[in-house]
């Protein structure tokens, strides 16, 4: 793959085949986050992944941002009836947003996270089969922590949920960590204690996350569509020249 990017930048002769897309650093890599509410994942994986191209997919930015536009609590738990069917009708409109920037960035094999709980293993097996049919190369980053630090962090988060349902989800996300690291493969799986914040854990994690970034893809689906972007490109330039 290296062999035939360098060909094709030095056959080329100018900067047409350089454009956004298939050199950049990160593409084809699909990351998939797993964590309980309260384990702070959103906060580890910005912190593993900063700088690096790859594009968020998480409906509950969107579903937020629609709450903060319309001045209403993050709090659903304290809605009045009214106030919840306005949210729910935000939160259809912010999967509509979700899914337009998906199709989006996997359009453009753009490097994605998808920053999920966890706690349903078969929906992210299915979209882990969905990114590796377009060509991507899967990994998991799996943020851990004790349940008494995610029932603690839950409380002091803008957008807390019942601890009934961090109690749930922590003990699902638990019982999914062997079949992920089974689905993903040990090299392929990133696990991450986070009860305690360690900043040399998280640069050690970011310069792995690095090395992945820039190394060459190994999916064959992704390696023929590089292989077809770079000949259109080429065949591009060729037309531009004449």
């Amino acid at each position: 793959m290296n062999r035939i990017i360098e060909e094709e930048k030095s056959n080329a002769g100018s900067n047409a085949l350089l454009k956004e897309g298939v050199f950049d650093p990160s593409i084809l890599k699909a990351f998939f986050l797993a964590g309980g509410p309260g384990s702070g994942k959103s906060f580890v994986s910005n912190k593993v992944t900063s700088g690096q191209g790859y594009k968020f997919i998480n409906s509950d930015v969107f579903f937020e941002k629609l709450l903060r536009s319309a001045n209403m609590s993050m709090d659903i738990n304290s809605m009045t009836p009214d106030e919840y069917e306005a949210a729910m009708a935000m939160r259809a409109r912010a999967k509509q947003s979700y899914n337009k920037a998906e199709e989006t960035y996997l359009s453009g094999r753009l490097g994605v996270i998808y920053d999920g709980t966890g706690d349903d293993y078969m929906k992210i097996q299915a979209l882990k089969s969905k990114v590796e049919l377009l060509g991507y190369d899967t990994y998991m980053i799996f943020v851990n922590t004790s349940l008494d630090v995610a029932k603690q962090r839950n409380l002091k988060r803008e957008r807390s949920v019942p601890e009934s349902l961090v109690i749930n989800s922590w003990a699902a996300v638990q019982q999914n960590i062997g079949k992920f690291q089974n689905l993903f493969g040990n090299t392929n799986f990133i696990i991450i204690d986070n009860d305690e914040y360690k900043e040399d854990i998280l640069n050690k994690v970011w310069k792995q996350i690095r090395r992945i970034s820039k190394s060459p893809v190994k999916n064959p689906l992704g390696k023929k569509w590089i292989d077809a972007e770079i000949e259109s490109k080429k065949r591009l330039s060729i037309l531009r020249k004449r």
